[in-house]
């Protein structure tokens, strides 16, 4: 489970701050233009009880997100029997994928969103959507409508996210107090993966589960009413700014289209006419947003100049892999013990807290080797462990004591997301521009909760080919555990060969030939990001 945060703010009270747009296409030409001027108003210091109260308030919010995500990892199964849906071979990939790919999708732009509109009120937002859809779910009497719903929440988290953090950051001021706050939120989401994963078992063994969603919806509310009235007005830090919009909506729409063909076209076959005009029309937004951030986009939302650097280029697949991997092996694990074992859904999440024990640990674990070992060795640990962890997992008998490749699998998996994007967000921001660090932060973390989203539907179509083929549940899981491991060695290739972290000579924040004569912008952008538990 990884979660960190990057975090910049420059907020100059007593003068203003002017930047000058450019184009992102060719970042060391910049023609004259009116200067911009952003006025960077901190927060309200509000007294420290206040404070702290607003900070624990923000810290349930995240787990209570992360335990509604897992609960459809480690539940999503049973729900879909029943709601009626067949849970067989690629058929119920939509119960654990929906929440983060949208999840994923949108923490791109609602960083931004934030500096422009204030991120006290995208907080709100992403806290309200969470807290109507989590309703909703409870009153979903189909598979698509659930899935929908599901979808629909995980916009929330979106929203809640990013903005969640930089509320922290720009109200609590910098010291001991803020790192151990912004500790406790990154700790937050492996209790809340616990959490969610026992909750689940409970409710679905005891009684109905639609009052687990009730109750999700219910906390979430409460905590939303507790931070309209905590949290300090803002002045967003670039009140008025523009927004590409174009882009956002083209690069939003390929993203979530190409997933859901992915993930559809296990169950309805990828020769299916409608699944084939996804993959064009995806295709086709995919290079239209290539297109406007290269040749129209005033400020690009992602400027394709960040892909120049070598080390970045391949750091971005790196990551995309490792997560399309962990999720894997993630929702097989639990297919393998509800499917094949026949565990309870609450056995389930007793079996996964060795899960989100490492991943809390991992967490400390990785801040720690930071200063300590480069950060593409770190990488490359958290990559080979989930490729460990598939392996052990495609390799186990049908019937096994629990203790001898489920429980190591289960810890050598909550080790890899948390040392991956740990060393993925340093290795960003050492490797491109100070312009660039929002948008390099805010990608690494797309990749994680997409990758977790994207990675179930090769899975599935994996399993779903070979199960036809073979007429064997057992060889379709191991298939798919494979293209997991698979994954995961690509990854690990890429990273021995390609990944470095660069040398840093620069004084200061001047770039050679790019920023080094621009004045600096105000910037209050930040990305915390987490995988499904």
């Amino acid at each position: 489970m990884s979660q960190t945060s990057t975090i910049e703010l420059q907020a100059l009270p007593s003068a203003s701050i002017h930047a000058h747009p450019r184009r992102s296409d060719d970042d060391s030409v910049m023609a004259p233009q009116s200067a911009r001027v952003f006025e960077a108003v901190p927060l309200a210091d509000p007294r420290p009880t206040r404070r702290l109260l607003m900070t624990s308030l923000l810290v349930c919010a995240n787990m209570v997100q992360f335990a509604s995500n897992f609960v459809t990892f480690a539940g999503g199964l049973a729900l879909s029997k029943d709601l009626g849906h067949d849970s067989g071979p690629g058929a119920a990939n939509w119960m654990a994928a929906a929440y983060p790919l949208t999840q994923g999708t949108f923490v791109l732009i609602t960083g931004r969103l934030g500096d422009v509109y204030g991120h006290r009120n995208l907080t709100f937002i992403g806290c309200f959507i969470f807290a109507l859809f989590s309703f909703v779910n409870a009153f979903c009497t189909s598979y698509e409508s659930f899935i929908a719903a599901r979808a629909l929440t995980g916009v929330g988290g979106g929203f809640f996210m990013p903005n969640a953090v930089s509320t922290i950051t720009i109200t609590v001021p910098p010291g001991k107090a803020r790192n151990m706050l912004l500790g406790f939120f990154a700790g937050s989401p492996p209790i809340g993966g616990i959490v969610g994963a026992l909750l689940v078992g409970v409710f679905t063994q005891y009684t109905d589960w639609k009052w687990l969603f009730l109750t999700l919806a219910i906390v979430e509310a409460l905590i939303l009413v507790g931070l309209f009235y905590l949290t300090p007005k803002e002045t967003p830090v670039d009140k008025g700014g523009s927004i590409d919009y174009v882009g956002a909506v083209l690069g939003l729409s390929s993203l979530l289209l190409f997933n859901v063909v992915s993930n559809q076209a296990p169950s309805e076959g990828w020769a299916t006419l409608y699944i084939i005009a996804c993959l064009i029309g995806s295709v086709a937004l995919f290079l239209s947003f290539l297109l406007w951030e290269k040749y129209w986009a005033s400020e690009p939302i992602m400027p394709l100049s960040i892909f120049r650097t070598p080390t970045f280029s391949a750091l971005i697949f790196v990551v995309l892999f490792s997560y399309m991997s962990i999720g894997i092996s993630l929702w097989y694990a639990v297919s393998w013990q509800q499917l094949l074992r026949d565990i309870s859904v609450l056995q389930t999440g007793i079996n996964f807290i060795p899960f989100g024990l490492a991943s809390f640990l991992a967490v400390y674990l990785a801040a720690w080797l930071i200063p300590r070992v480069a950060a593409q060795w770190i990488m490359a640990a958290g990559v080979a462990v989930v490729l460990g962890s598939n392996l052990l997992l495609a390799t186990m008998p049908v019937q096994q004591t629990y203790w001898a490749q489920l429980f190591p699998a289960m810890v050598l998996g909550g080790i890899c997301p948390d040392f991956v994007f740990v060393a993925a967000q340093i290795i960003a921001s050492n490797s491109v521009s100070r312009r660039q660090q929002g948008v390099a932060s805010s990608l690494i973390g797309t990749l994680n909760l997409y990758g977790n989203s994207l990675g179930l539907g090769f899975a599935g179509t994996i399993e779903t080919e070979l199960v036809k083929a073979r007429h064997s549940e057992v060889l379709g899981f191991r298939a798919a555990l494979y293209t997991g491991a698979a994954f995961a060695l690509v990854g690990l290739l890429l990273d021995f060969a390609f990944v470095r972290m660069p040398k840093d000579e620069r004084e200061g924040w001047g770039d050679e030939g790019d920023d080094a004569s621009i004045p600096p912008e105000a910037v209050a952008s930040a990305v915390e990001t987490r995988n499904p538990v």
